[in-house]
């Protein structure tokens, strides 16, 4: 099991050193079949592993010595539990479909081969990170994700938009990456260790209730300490509110892209790392309680901007971003299991809008919903995929997204987090309302565009196809996959709340989506009301629509004043520090040519200088001593 598990991340980085080193002397179709059958060939492991996890429990750590220095060794390896099990199977299921759909949606591009070289890096960089047993080989790959989904998102680089998207994203990631990395190291002061291990051994014999003290601190204040820099990494990898404004922007990126990253991969790594943590959280009430807030204003604030906007892919990215405050929600409310399973859930039914999303814009050349319109006579499949998508993400029964955001939802309330849990229902009204209104201004209607639809083939329909049955029937999964994921916490204690269903909060939050729904097909179903009703909401509709102003608030507050500063300091550097070295320069010049000219070979000359200069001297003398 040890030889398959290192095969799983081990395969996607064979196909890019392949892909590398063939560039564009291979075909199209043979560079993507590399690239998808070897991520394939580690989700049909990943299942195995997933299989003998569920049948005989986790496999241990096994590692090698990597670093060491006086006493201390570092070592890396790999480490499989329930938790990890789950997420190396949705990676590989879902950039498995990803891979397989970039084969017609990116067919023709000049740089075909190099995107496949990206996306197979990445899926190495994301299942490295899952599979690793210490916080140390665990960062080395987090920045590998972050590397890696910059130069995707930058895939089209001679667009200025792409270009600065990918600089943003990389920006804003490394702020929170700062935190996680001061944690860790806080963290490896006070265990002696990087393995999670070792950290979960002495959260439970030190931080847990005690007395004691860690560096001064009180156990409790330094469980805080650690967990918050911790979630700071997970807040900037997860879009999560204030380091949300990167995730928007990152649309630029194909569309391949987008369903990778914004549904299983890049960013519910934070959700991951929170998840992986959790002992942590959980020794720590104010950080956990920290981690429910933010995660509600994230799922509102990106709900609210998302009932606005006009480019289909943002609208799809800004529920990205509201359905990790869900999960970050989960997590801070003690719902571990609820959270993680949201985290599947959501892989499946995001992933499909994503590409169904590709598949619309592939059809129409437009990305604005404004633009498209009768889609549904044109791209029956694409229709129908997109409704069960919308639908999941809607939280309407049977589909998946209702049974773990209805457990979310849940455990907010009975765990008495009722301002949180009022986000989340207001959020999910909000997430019903904008999803249906991409569906019904793209599908219903006549349709606006000179293009002609049409499907995408069926390297595009299949993994449609496949994440639309996943969005429609995931949820079920539900039962047998609480006691899974509850095995990761068994040897740390009963942590974690999971609450039983309560049917009066399950049809509430029915309710509450399928008003949001009748809401959409008021303004846009039958008749278009929409213009009407945003022209009445006035400033409320701008502030939607220009997303809160974060990005202008943040360039005047942040960018501004840093780039006066480095043109201050740039000044000073230049006229004042340089300056004075160079004044310096030129007195030493001047005096050496002024000099020079007093060196003219007459010995003559040379006398009378010397008498003047005696004579000079003498009258000196004698004006010190006081005779003149």
């Amino acid at each position: 099991m040890v030889a398959i598990t290192w095969l799983v991340p081990a395969l996607p980085l064979v196909a890019y050193l392949i892909l590398l080193a063939t560039g564009k002397r291979i075909s199209e179709t043979l560079t993507s079949a590399i690239a998808t059958i070897a991520v394939a060939i580690s989700f049909i492991l990943s299942i195995i592993i997933f299989i003998k996890v569920a049948a005989s429990g986790p496999i241990a750590p096994f590692v090698v010595p990597w670093l060491a220095f006086g006493s201390h060794e570092i070592t890396m390896g790999i480490e499989v539990t329930s938790l990890n099990a789950m997420m190396i199977v949705v990676v590989s299921l879902v950039s498995t479909l990803v891979l397989w759909y970039s084969r017609s949606y990116m067919r023709g591009d000049e740089r075909f081969s190099r995107f496949f070289q990206y996306l197979s890096i990445f899926v190495f960089s994301m299942l490295g990170l899952v599979v690793s047993p210490n916080l140390l080989q665990f960062y080395i790959f987090w920045e590998l994700v972050g590397m890696t989904s910059y130069l995707l998102v930058g895939f089209w680089y001679f667009k200025p938009e792409a270009a600065t998207a990918a600089k943003k994203a990389f920006i804003v990631t490394r702020i929170g990456d700062v935190g996680l990395f001061i944690g860790m190291i806080l963290l490896y002061l006070a265990v002696g260790s990087f393995n999670f291990n070792d950290i979960y051994a002495f959260i439970s014999a030190h931080l847990m209730g005690q007395s004691a003290t860690v560096f001064g601190m009180s156990a409790a204040g330094f469980a805080t300490l650690t967990a918050l820099l911790v979630f700071l990494g997970a807040v900037g990898k997860s879009a999560q509110f204030p380091l949300h404004v990167w995730l928007p922007d990152a649309m630029e990126g194909p569309t391949p892209v987008s369903a990778l990253i914004h549904a299983a991969t890049m960013v519910a790594a934070g959700v991951y790392l929170v998840a992986r943590m959790f002992p942590l959280f959980h020794a720590s009430p104010a950080a956990s309680e920290t981690v429910a807030i933010i995660g509600g204003i994230t799922a509102i604030l990106a709900a609210t901007i998302g009932l606005t906007q006009h480019d289909i892919k943002r609208v799809i990215a800004y529920s990205t971003m509201s359905q990790l405050g869900y999960m970050m929600l989960a997590l801070g409310v003690g719902a571990y299991v609820s959270g993680v399973f949201h985290l599947m859930t959501h892989a499946f039914f995001k992933a499909l809008l994503f590409l169904a999303a590709g598949s619309i814009i592939h059809a129409v050349d437009t990305q604005d919903l404004f633009a498209m319109g009768g889609l549904r006579k044109y791209m029956p499949v694409t229709h129908l995929t997109f409704l069960a998508g919308a639908l999941a993400l809607s939280g309407i029964p049977p589909f998946a997204g209702f049974w773990s955001k209805d457990d979310i939802l849940g455990a907010a309330f009975s765990s008495h987090h009722y301002f949180v849990y009022a986000l989340g229902l207001i959020a999910a009204f909000f997430t019903a309302f904008y999803i249906f209104r991409v569906y019904f201004l793209a599908f219903g209607g006549t349709y606006k565009g000179d293009k002609h639809p049409h499907e995408g083939g069926i390297a595009m329909v299949v993994p449609l196809s496949v994440l639309g049955i996943l969005a429609t029937i995931g949820g079920f999964f539900n039962a047998p996959f609480a006691p899974f994921l509850g095995r990761f916490l068994q040897d740390q204690g009963p942590i974690g709340y999971d609450p039983s269903a309560n049917v009066w909060l399950m049809i509430i939050s029915a309710i509450i989506g399928l008003l949001g729904i009748w809401l959409a097909y008021t303004l846009y179903g039958k008749e278009f009301k929409g213009d009407k009703v945003a022209k009445r909401m006035g400033f409320l509709y701008q502030l939607s629509f220009h997303k809160f102003y974060f990005d202008e608030i943040y360039h005047y507050v942040i960018v501004v004043p840093v780039f006066f500063l480095a043109q201050l300091l740039e000044f000073i550097d230049r006229w004042i520090v340089d300056g004075i070295v160079r004044l310096l320069g030129e007195i030493g010049y001047t005096g050496g040519i002024s000099l020079k000219y007093t060196n003219n070979g007459q010995i003559q000359t040379y006398g009378l200088v010397s008498a003047l200069g005696l004579a000079i001297l003498v009258l000196i003398a004698v004006g010190i001593g006081g005779v003149l």
